[in-house]
């Protein structure tokens, strides 16, 4: 449940979202007479702010004491959002990884990071860019990477009506780029 007070002081007014949705319904020609269609608009409001709301979190990093020079990666990491041109919903999983510089990452943050860029209206394009160029501002490992592999529902439900196809993107930056072996062996053990 969306807690009202903290949606308000993120810039949501739950009372115009709930109002805007039941004038959204009407013109749809939506009857929102029945007993359980009543408290639609209102349950809209709240689940379009929770979507939009990404819970807060500090990012953990440690020193790199023992000078870890491998990938770390976090493979299926769900992942949920909202297409920016159908405001409809899309899900599936990502893939994140470093090479560690002078400093390591808490494991929960690299989902924690996922979340909050998916947390607003998106395309994955971009999201798996966020994430990734996120990370090397805030770590400046020796390399990132991200894959996100998802399911549209403005692609499946509507328009080409393609249900069981997925998009993937990915984002490689540093080492993960440059280096053919590096690039290889995140690209494998990242493999959707």
């Amino acid at each position: 449940m969306v807690n009202a007070s903290v949606v308000r002081g993120a810039g949501i007014d739950l009372d115009a979202a709930e109002e805007a949705a039941r004038r959204f319904l009407d013109a749809l020609g939506v009857s929102m007479d029945s007993e359980s269609l009543r408290g639609t608009p209102g349950r809209m409001a709240r689940a379009y702010a929770e979507l939009f709301t990404p819970r807060p979190f500090e990012l953990t990093t440690f020193p790199n004491d023992e000078g870890y020079d491998e990938l770390v990666l976090v493979r299926d990491i769900p992942l949920r959002s909202v297409c920016e041109h159908h405001l409809l919903p899309f899900t599936g999983t990502a893939h994140v990884g470093y090479l560690p510089g002078p400093r390591i990452v808490g494991l929960s943050k690299l989902a924690r990071v996922v979340e909050h860029f998916a947390c607003r209206p998106q395309v994955q394009e971009r999201l798996t860019k966020q994430v990734a160029d996120w990370l090397q501002e805030q770590l400046q490992p020796r390399g990132v990477g991200v894959v996100i592999q998802a399911d549209h529902t403005c692609m499946t439900l509507r328009g080409a009506q393609s249900p069981g196809a997925h998009t993937i993107t990915s984002t490689l930056l540093g080492t993960l780029r440059e280096d053919a072996r590096s690039r290889a062996e995140f690209l494998s053990l990242a493999k959707p």
